[in-house]
């Protein structure tokens, strides 16, 4: 039996979005700053789509001034260094014309979450959009899964989530929501070991597959 699709949620960066080049720079300059080697792109990536603990958490107990070294440096011109992602935008249009509400679930904070949809003018199209604030649980805790669907009025049961990284998955499965893996930084076995029931390599490939389950 099908799985009836009443909504579905996205990660943010590395699933809609690059926005990767502006952290790999923050980070590896906080890195040299702080005296410690720097990481290749793939590890970064790697890292943050762990999501068990902060890239600050590197910096042992100096993590705290070196998070808000790489806050000042990603900042500078994060919002000029994103790019959509090849099929991204359609996709939401179509979700939208299908009266499927979509939402945004992510381990970024909440004002550079909603900075980078204003700046690539998708703001319209997420009912809802969940990031990082203090106090609230991230990612692979279930609870931004869950606080997306009650915004969205419905089940995680009756929602999808499609992320990039093992913490997407984790949080998903642990909702009750129904895990989609984006390959990137980890593999499709990678992804599926931790929750992914179907991986893609492409949002178009998103697409095609979710035309196939909403009519």
């Amino acid at each position: 039996m099908k799985q009836t699709i009443q909504a579905v949620l996205f990660d943010m960066d590395g699933t809609i979005v690059d926005a990767f080049p502006p952290i790999i720079r923050a980070l590896n300059q906080t890195f040299i700053e702080f005296g410690l080697p720097t990481m290749s792109d793939k590890d970064i990536k790697r890292h943050t789509g762990k999501g068990d603990c902060s890239m600050t958490a590197l910096f042992g107990a100096r993590k705290a001034a070196a998070s808000l070294r790489f806050l000042e440096i990603h900042d500078e011109d994060y919002l000029d260094r994103i790019t959509a992602l090849a099929g991204a935008e359609s996709l939401f249009k179509w979700l939208n014309e299908k009266n499927i509400p979509i939402a945004i679930v992510t381990s970024k904070s909440q004002k550079r979450a909603e900075a980078q949809l204003e700046v690539l003018g998708w703001s319209g199209y997420f009912k809802s959009v969940i990031g990082k604030l203090e106090g609230r649980p991230e990612k692979p805790d279930p609870a931004p899964v869950l606080l997306a669907c009650s915004e969205l009025g419905i089940s995680p049961e009756a929602s999808i989530m499609l992320g990039d990284g093992l913490a997407d998955m984790k949080a998903a499965k642990r909702a009750g929501s129904r895990p989609l893996g984006f390959c990137d930084a980890f593999s499709a076995d990678e992804l599926t070991e931790v929750g992914a029931s179907v991986c893609f390599d492409s949002l178009n490939e998103v697409h095609a597959w979710l035309k196939k389950r909403i009519q």
